[in-house]
């Protein structure tokens, strides 16, 4: 059979860096690594390869690869931030200071509960979280493991997106009282002391009334 006959075998599709920039750009919505695999055909350890490429990639070029957890999405940069919110027309954040600062303490204490949040500022919280909730920029993560197992709250892939951050690696540090305060112990997120102490006394209780004599032993098997 001569060459012109033969059929040549296509060669495997190689996704690249810039097929996933390009997969991330027309996606409108936050996309898992796992769907982002299935799409360019890809192992989970060529992704991770691919993500980490992209990434360093778009360090220069006003644009970043937000991660948030499995989540993957692109966004404006944080230095490009004046520059969009003139097309915007915002002029800024249209968060008041109580939703701000209720963002800043889920930010870098996270995941931290209602009470532990209004511990740290000394004012109630519901109306800041309310609002939070509402834009999409926290989330309840779970429950702590104490009486009433209260919610705890955490941030968003959408306020990584918002605040233009790549990832919460990217939050500002923080210096003097205020990194005092992210290191703090909640005294509302301590396991309940009054309940271990009610457990206690259980416990002594039980171990004082068991029998320690044979005839004891015989007593309470009647």
């Amino acid at each position: 059979m001569s060459d012109e006959g033969q059929s040549v075998a296509a060669a495997p599709w190689v996704a690249t860096v810039e097929d996933l920039e390009a997969l991330l750009f027309v996606v409108d919505r936050p996309i898992t690594r796992r769907e982002a695999a299935k799409l360019l055909e890809a192992s989970k350890s060529d992704l991770d390869r691919l993500v980490t490429a992209l990434t360093a990639n778009l360090a220069q070029r006003g644009i970043t690869l937000i991660t948030h957890g499995d989540e993957l999405q692109l966004a404006s940069g944080a230095e490009q931030a004046r520059a969009v919110l003139a097309w915007v027309g915002t002029g800024g954040s249209d968060l008041t200071a109580a939703p701000l600062e209720t963002l800043a303490v889920i930010a870098y204490r996270q995941p931290v509960t209602k009470g532990g949040i209004e511990e740290i500022r000394g004012v109630d919280a519901d109306y800041a979280l309310r609002v939070l909730l509402e834009r999409g920029l926290i989330e309840e993560a779970g429950r702590l493991e104490t009486a009433g197992r209260p919610i705890r709250y955490a941030t968003t892939l959408e306020f990584l997106r918002r605040f233009g951050l790549g990832s919460l690696a990217d939050l500002p540090a923080l210096e003097g009282d205020a990194e005092a305060l992210r290191h703090l112990e909640l005294r509302s997120e301590a396991p309940d002391s009054s309940a271990a102490r009610s457990d206690e006394a259980l416990a002594e209780s039980e171990e004082s009334n068991a029998p320690t004599t044979p005839a004891q032993e015989d007593a309470a098997t009647d």
